[in-house]
């Protein structure tokens, strides 16, 4: 008879998918907000290259269930189904706000197939259809988090349905359907922790309903036991063996739960739920009070609010609060519901019975009366206890419709209630489509709870409106003044507005309200994890003023001292030792930050760049690889080490460096960093058109990239094609005028490939205005001179160039030849033979010559010294075509020389590189 009457129609599964669908079609266009940040958007567990067992081993939010700011709510199988969802999805809103409608849906029609248990079957679906449009419910069908909530009641409600079956002919035990339950208990508790509450209302069911006991008859019968008058029926005896297997099975899972949390309860503060760390009797009379709050939201669902915490709901502090009424009222209606479901027997007492089952057992773990809970008042925690609600109206609706006088005003009143409930709840789905709009219409409900003002100021914070986001942030100080974390966004956001005076007075207001250190006293038990932040941030402010690292320090140290496991506080810490160049201090903050978490790629990345501080490349690149295990798609492991192979020298590691350098512009499409260092890669394997086309893109990218401008000058320069060359260097002066290594590079195309003598002369004297002492750039312009066969000048100068640099022997020599050429040129003038004015001139040819094979000698010279300066990792070029000077040289040396000028300009250029840090 009951799966008969339990039988779902086509029709009706239609009518409450179409019900569904018309009030829950505009959460399609929500997003990510509130808690669906933290669950879904920062949490790890989601992406594809997190191991599953991951899932088993962290909390809802992706934190580890051992670790003390773990929320301990443990829910596998819900963050599966998030995980699926970004593996077709990855980010998409829209997928997971439709799979949270489809559950709804498939709630709502298994609901109406458990009504139907109990209720006729036009109350069964004005029930369902109460339900399906419920604005209560707009939290956990509109937040994505919600499905918590739906995924465990589904569960919960076939495991329900499931034990129905476990009553078989002549009152016998069916095991199978007893099984199955518990099954379904284990999965629904996965979902979200009050699903093992059905186990209560199966218990119930099987005492009241099933046996058809009432509470005189059951006390009867317990009274004629104890006195000996008589023995326990048989019927009795295999309804305790069956509530022992119940009761046996959730005592299993309780077991494991706790085991799962490792025996601690989550760390709430005092503004998350402050009756709970309120005396006597303010803590019972409060959490009493919360009772007819929640019971009024089902009753009239008028002002709905995402977040019920802090000063939402002030204390009742005496019993003479006017609001003891209402606790008062609450309490004398339920018990006479209960005293009447209990008492008599009939069909309209079951009813009311399993009502009030489904709206106070599965409430219990959100009640405080076990634990204390981190929220004051939740509206997805009534999703399941609603469904209590409303069979209790339709089965009121029922008995009033069956009044013939009544029975129009009633169907009036349903069709509103319907019709009103769903307009409010497609009105509330709106307020979901953004943490602004969220929190907003928030403040208009209540204005009392400062994390409201603080979570607008966060949502305009996310969009860069720092002005607007501050006032929030103020008014969040006003409303709860010792709000730690309110004060630590006003500084934040002062420090955002470049408003650092102001922004340390606010984090030091925030510091004034830490609780001091008690020795021997556990001080994470007595303060959020979170508020620890503001040692990191005021130290984070005050060391940007080099005179004040100590204090910073010491604010690091403070915060280490308070909490040894506070992993950000080693992290930053060791970036300010660095800073203060104690790479080894570094290494010990890091060393110890990777003893609390050694999958955080970022630690293992941090390590690697103290050890390059250390001059230990080998091992920086050790962690480098670590850090790309833990994540491969770290990009500041991927670029750095990518530099490092590519510094090394070692032609074996240039590969797998250009395949690192690939995969990072895979993904930072938009950074030219990337693009130059594979042009300098092709350089260094002689692929020069792959280089080009690599320094042509980043330069593309950022049109002023001092490096790629002049190492395409360079390139071009390498590969004989000196004129391409020119108006890459007229770019890079253009940007910057004083880049003497370009200065130096367009002089020598001008004067070797173009003979433009004057303009050679005017890239060289511009070297000489930014640097006096330049002795490259001098003795260079020193052979514009002799070109221009001022020998006198030409003298001048190389005797000055003499002084700058008087330990160089070629300036001596080239000075010589100068001076010899002056005394020839002088002699000759003397003689009027006119084959000695033939002489002259040949004679005068051979030194012209021999002064600019000098002139690319100093070139090459000079070049090679810079780079044994910068870069100890090169070889220093041969001096050997210098001191090997003579009147005139064959083709071949001239070609060697030139050879050697190139090459010595390209390792300028790197050494350029390795000081720009690019």
């Amino acid at each position: 008879l009951l799966e008969k009457m339990a039988d779902v129609s086509l029709k009706e599964a239609a009518l409450i998918v179409g019900v569904v669908a018309a009030c829950y079609w505009n959460s399609l266009f929500c997003g990510f907000v509130f808690d669906d940040v933290s669950a879904i958007l920062d949490n790890k567990d989601l992406h594809p290259s997190t191991p599953l067992r991951n899932l088993f081993q962290n909390d809802f939010w992706g934190t580890p269930m051992s670790e003390e700011r773990s929320h301990k709510s443990y829910r596998p199988l819900t963050v599966l189904t998030f995980r699926l969802n970004y593996l077709f999805s990855e980010l998409n809103a829209v997928s997971y706000h439709f799979l949270n409608l489809v559950f709804h849906v498939v709630v709502c029609i298994v609901f109406l197939k458990v009504c139907k248990l109990f209720l006729d079957n036009r109350s069964s679906v004005v029930a369902s259809l109460l339900f399906a449009v419920h604005p209560i419910h707009t939290e956990a069908v509109t937040g994505v988090v919600g499905r918590a909530e739906l995924l465990s009641s589904i569960f919960f409600l076939a495991a329900f349905l499931s034990y129905t079956k476990s009553k078989g002919p002549d009152n016998t035990i069916v095991w199978t359907p007893i099984a199955v339950t518990v099954f379904l208990v284990a999965v629904a508790t996965l979902c979200k922790e009050q699903g093992i509450t059905v186990v209560g209302i199966c218990c119930v069911y099987e005492v009241f309903i099933a046996q058809g006991y009432t509470l005189p008859a059951l006390l009867d019968t317990a009274v004629q036991i104890l006195r000996g008058k008589g023995s326990i029926p048989f019927s009795m005896l295999q309804t305790l063996l069956k509530l022992i297997v119940l009761m046996f099975s959730t005592l299993l899972l309780v077991v494991v739960r706790v085991q799962v949390i490792q025996s601690q309860l989550p760390v709430f503060t005092r503004f998350d739920n402050p009756a709970a760390v309120s005396p006597s009797p303010a803590r019972q009379l409060t959490f009493n009070y919360l009772l007819p709050v929640n019971a009024w939201l089902l009753l009239n669902p008028s002002e709905l609010c995402c977040d019920w915490t802090m000063g939402t709901i002030p204390l009742v502090e005496s019993l003479l609060d006017v609001r003891n009424i209402a606790t008062l009222t609450f309490f004398c209606f339920l018990g006479s519901l209960m005293v009447f479901s209990l008492r008599y027997p009939g069909d309209s007492s079951k009813t009311v019975l399993m009502a009030l089952c489904l709206i106070v057992l599965p409430f219990i773990p959100a009640s405080n009366l076990f634990f204390p809970v981190g929220f004051v008042v939740a509206e997805r925690v009534l999703y399941v206890p609603s469904m209590g609600f409303c069979i209790l109206v339709a089965h009121g609706w029922k008995k009033l419709s069956n009044k013939s006088v009544l029975r129009k005003i009633s169907w009036v009143c349903l069709a509103a209630v319907l019709f009103t409930h769903a307009l409010k709840t497609l009105h509330r789905n709106w307020d979901w489509e953004s943490e602004y709009t969220l929190f907003m219409s928030a403040l208009k409900v209540n204005k009392n709870n400062a994390k409201l003002w603080n979570n607008v100021g966060h949502a305009l914070e996310n969009e860069k409106k720092f002005e607007r986001a501050l006032q929030f942030f103020i008014q969040a100080t006003q409303v709860q003044p010792d709000d730690i974390g309110a004060h630590m966004n006003v500084g934040r956001t002062y420090k955002n507005l470049n408003k650092t005076k102001e922004a340390e007075e606010s984090y030091m207001i925030a510091k004034s309200l830490m609780p001091q250190i008690i020795p021997g006293k556990k001080y994470a038990a007595r303060v959020a994890p979170n508020h620890l932040n503001v040692y990191i941030n005021l130290a984070n402010l005050i060391r940007a003023n080099e005179s004040r690292l100590e204090e910073a320090d010491q604010l690091y140290r403070q915060a280490i001292s308070m909490r040894p496991d506070f992993k950000q506080a080693y992290i930053s810490r060791g970036e300010l030792l660095l800073k203060m160049n104690k790479p080894l201090k570094a290494k010990e903050a890091y060393l110890r930050a990777l003893e609390l978490d050694r999958t955080n790629a970022d630690l293992w990345y941090n390590l690697a760049i103290v050890y390059i501080e250390l001059k230990d490349p080998t091992e920086a690149l050790k962690n480098f690889n670590r850090a790309l295990e833990l994540n491969p798609t770290h990009k500041l492991a991927l670029f750095n080490s990518a530099l490092l192979m590519q510094e090394s020298g070692d032609a074996r590691l240039r590969p797998e460096a250009k395949q690192r350098l690939l995969h990072y512009v895979k993904e930072e499409p938009q950074d030219s960093n990337g693009y130059f260092n594979l042009g300098m890669l092709a350089m260094d394997d002689k692929k020069d058109m792959e280089a080009e086309a690599w320094m042509k893109k980043a330069i593309r990218l950022q049109p002023n990239f001092r490096s790629a401008l002049f190492n395409l000058a360079l390139l071009y320069s390498q590969t004989g094609k000196e004129l391409m060359a020119l108006p890459v260097l007229e770019d890079l002066l253009r940007y910057y005028p004083d880049h003497t290594k370009g200065l130096i590079l367009k002089g020598d195309i001008l004067m070797n490939q173009k003979k433009d003598i004057v303009g050679a002369k005017k890239c060289f004297e511009k070297i000489l205005e930014l640097d006096p002492k330049n002795v490259q750039g001098k003795h260079n312009l020193c052979v514009v001179y002799f070109e221009e066969k001022d020998l006198i000048k030409a003298e001048k100068c190389l005797v000055e160039t003499l002084a700058l640099a008087p330990h160089e022997e070629y300036i001596q020599r080239h000075l010589n030849i100068v001076r010899s050429k002056i005394a020839s040129l002088g002699a000759m003038e003397q003689s009027s033979h006119p084959s000695d004015g033939t002489a002259a001139t040949e004679a005068k040819k051979n030194s012209f010559q021999n002064l600019k094979e000098a002139k690319s000698e100093k070139t090459t010279t000079q070049s090679t010294a810079d780079n044994k300066e910068h870069s100890k990792n090169k070889k220093p070029t041969e001096k050997s075509s210098v001191d090997k000077t003579t009147p005139k040289k064959s083709t071949k040396e001239i070609k060697d020389i030139e050879k050697k000028r190139v090459a010595a300009l390209k390792r300028l250029e790197e050494i350029e590189r390795i000081l720009n840090g690019e």
